[in-house]
């Protein structure tokens, strides 16, 4: 790597942290990535315990409160494993879900969705399947039914098997005691995360972690390229870290950068679309199109699922991680959120409000609706214990004409009826999530519109 100070002729003041800010943009997802698969090895989150590598960690409920994870979802019971194919390719094996659905999703280390294997990519049948590490070259053994090529040495394999409450949880627990990895050699191999050089100062450790990751886990050559411009900042240096003594120039440029990129991604995030009016919901089928180079097992390699711009697809990645981290392809699922009102109020627990569904949304699997508070974007604890509402939430009332309706409020209504719709919200700020599982053509192509959100009374 060509050697830097961290500084330039040209590169010194505003456009250093404008650089900054860029590379903040760009690392945001591997760096958020990383830390949440360390955390997982770690401590484990939510309902989810603590698993080596190469080994699927079970969550034994549906999530909640507890589970500290940017917009969890209470529709599924997660199987997560953090994988390690530096040492070899694993054999992974699934079992027969018998026609139910589930999904099991591969992100790389820069958040890229790579490969699925479940219903709507591989069906529902038992089989085996080869993870290979990149630039692996060896022989596929007998009655695997796939290679599923990682684009980075370091996976996580997010899986998802749809639960239809507490006396649906025996049936799934047996499915993930059936979900198995192996290596492929009969022996473990492990490495793990590389640490970050102690010492960094704690307000460039964001940059120290980037530069040790972006190192050990290259992206594609397309975007090795575009990383190149960040060599005045010290990403690119080698070896001792640049900023465990970096110049007060330079921890003035990155501290004022990574504070204006953040304040960018936040900014994107928030953002609604539907062209200006109040109340839309943000339903965008490709958030997650941004993977532009690795397109394996149970993915959909066409342009109309790729974000035509590199540069921009860097934003989005950034956006989705800090919103939806391993969230899935429009294809698989599909995620609308929203935080105003139907006149352009901010969400909020103070008042009450009504979801009014004139027919069921177009999916072929299932939907719900999640509550979230903001800014943490994590499910509300609530005396109902119902984080969610959807089409399989027993006891919901319908009107007359088939419509139905949902009740957002931090009070229980009055009404029977409202309470039997009712979604539990915080005493503050909230956005719900409105969660299509296997879309129908309706939301692929922008057709569906998702119906405001009103204020009522009580």
């Amino acid at each position: 790597m060509p050697e830097t100070t961290g500084t330039s002729p040209d590169s010194t003041g505003g456009d250093l942290v404008d650089l900054a800010a860029e590379a903040y943009v760009y690392g945001y997802p591997l760096v958020c990535d990383l830390s949440m698969v360390g955390t997982s090895l770690r401590d484990g989150f939510g309902a989810l315990t603590a698993a080596p590598l190469n080994r699927f960690a079970h969550s034994e409920r549906l999530a909640d409160h507890r589970t500290e994870f940017v917009s969890v979802n209470n529709d599924t019971v997660y199987s997560i494993a953090q994988l390690d194919l530096s040492g070899g390719p694993l054999r992974l094996h699934v079992p027969d879900s018998d026609g139910a659905y589930y999904v099991l999703q591969f992100v790389d280390a820069w958040t890229n969705n790579f490969a699925y294997v479940g219903r709507r990519a591989t069906g529902t049948a038992e089989g085996e399947w080869l993870i290979v590490p990149p630039g692996w070259a060896g022989s596929v053994p007998d009655g695997v039914r796939g290679v599923v090529d990682a684009p980075t040495s370091v996976v996580t394999v997010a899986g998802r098997y749809a639960c239809d409450g507490p006396g649906d949880l025996p049936r799934v627990r047996a499915l993930q005691e059936r979900l198995t990895l192996a290596p492929l050699d009969g022996r473990p191999h492990r490495t793990g995360l590389p640490a970050p050089e102690p010492g960094v100062p704690e307000e460039l450790r964001f940059f120290e972690e980037l530069r040790v990751w972006m190192a050990d886990f290259p992206p594609s050559a397309a975007d090795q390229a575009y990383q190149d411009r960040f060599q005045p900042l010290g990403l690119l240096e080698e070896g001792p870290s640049p900023y465990a003594a970096a110049s007060p120039a330079l921890v003035d440029a990155l501290t004022k950068g990574l504070e204006r990129g953040r304040a960018r991604v936040e900014g994107v995030s928030r953002a609604g679309t539907g062209g200006g009016r109040p109340g839309s919901w943000n339903m965008d089928p490709h958030v997650f199109d941004y993977n532009l180079d690795h397109f394996g097992v149970g993915t959909i390699d066409a342009p109309q699922w790729r974000i035509a711009d590199r540069e921009a697809s860097y934003l989005a990645r950034a956006v989705a991680a800090r919103i939806g981290l391993w969230g899935n392809h429009g294809y698989e699922a599909v995620y609308a959120q929203t935080f105003q009102d139907s006149e352009g109020r901010q969400l909020n627990g103070a008042h009450s409000y009504a979801l009014r569904f004139p027919e069921p949304p177009p999916v072929e699997s299932f939907w719900s609706v999640t509550m979230y508070s903001t800014p943490d974007y994590y499910l509300v604890d609530n005396p109902a214990g119902r984080y969610s509402i959807g089409d399989r939430t027993p006891g919901l009332v319908h009107a007359d004409d088939g419509s139905l309706t949902l009740y957002l409020s931090h009070d229980r209504p009055a009404d029977p009826a409202r309470a039997a719709n009712w979604l539990p919200a915080p005493a503050g700020d909230f956005r719900p999530m409105l969660r299509l599982y296997t879309p129908g053509a309706a939301v692929l192509d922008g057709g569906y519109e998702i119906p405001a959100v009103e204020r009522v009374e009580g």
